[in-house]
């Protein structure tokens, strides 16, 4: 600071000037918001030369808004509009309801755990310098589930017989239909032969042997590619597993 001011007296720093909300203001942020509603705040603050608190202020108290987070979905093609919307339409024409339809889906899941560090503190005089290792890529196991107006079959974990993971195959799916699906709809009892089931277009899940086995068990009523009713590709949303059992 001497080297800088000449003098060892700290000097206040200016920074910048203080804002003072005025209409002109408030109009100002809600023309800015407009035009690029994903700025964000400190880029917004420095366009705009607003305090980063007095633009939190009125963007919450004045122009009422909230941040709301994107979502990540499946990304479509352009053909696959057309076919969701076919698929709709044959589906209404089937079925009068869907309650006699077993939906089923996978799901990853992350063996590790997330840690949170923002809510992770450590009290001492101190720093620590306390580390949480972590491995380069988590372990994940995949599970399958079924689901319907009636009740859940599942879920069925994909690993061998000391409990480790196993990646997806058509002949360890082939394995769960027989041995696990097989012997749970005997007891599930939203199960009768007019029960259709659902699956997503994975390739495990349209090869040869794996479409045998569930024409087996669900003789003229599979909703799958390669199926009595045709799933439309890069639809995972369409199941109601996604955005009721996984969630």
């Amino acid at each position: 600071m001497f080297k800088t001011t000449g003098s060892t007296v700290r000097v206040q720093n200016i920074g910048r000037p203080r804002s003072v909300i005025t209409e002109e203001t408030i109009e100002s942020v809600r023309q800015s918001t407009s035009e690029n509603p994903t700025l964000s705040v400190r880029k917004r603050s420095q366009k705009l030369n607003i305090k980063k608190s007095s633009l939190h202020s009125i963007l919450k108290r004045d122009l009422h808004l909230k941040a709301y987070k994107i979502q990540l979905v499946q990304q479509l093609k352009k053909t696959d509009y057309f076919h969701r919307v076919n698929f709709v339409q044959e589906m209404f024409q089937r079925f009068n309801n869907f309650e006699n339809i077993l939906f089923s889906d996978e799901a990853n899941f992350h063996l590790n755990g997330n840690v949170n560090k923002q809510n992770c503190r450590y009290w001492s005089n101190e720093n620590p310098k306390q580390k949480h290792e972590r491995p380069l890529y988590s372990t994940k196991i995949t599970v399958w589930a079924a689901m319907s107006s009636k009740g859940i079959i599942g879920p069925y974990f994909f690993e061998d017989r000391r409990g480790r993971p196993l990646t997806v195959n058509t002949d360890r799916y082939c394995e769960m239909l027989r041995n696990f699906l097989a012997p749970a709809l005997e007891e599930f009892r939203g199960f009768n032969s007019r029960t259709w089931f659902q699956q997503d277009g994975a390739t495990c899940h349209t090869s040869n042997p794996s479409i045998e086995a569930l024409k087996e068990l669900f003789p003229n009523k599979l909703i799958s590619r390669r199926g009595d009713v045709n799933w439309p590709p890069r639809s995972p949303d369409l199941s109601p597993l996604d955005y009721f059992l996984w969630t």
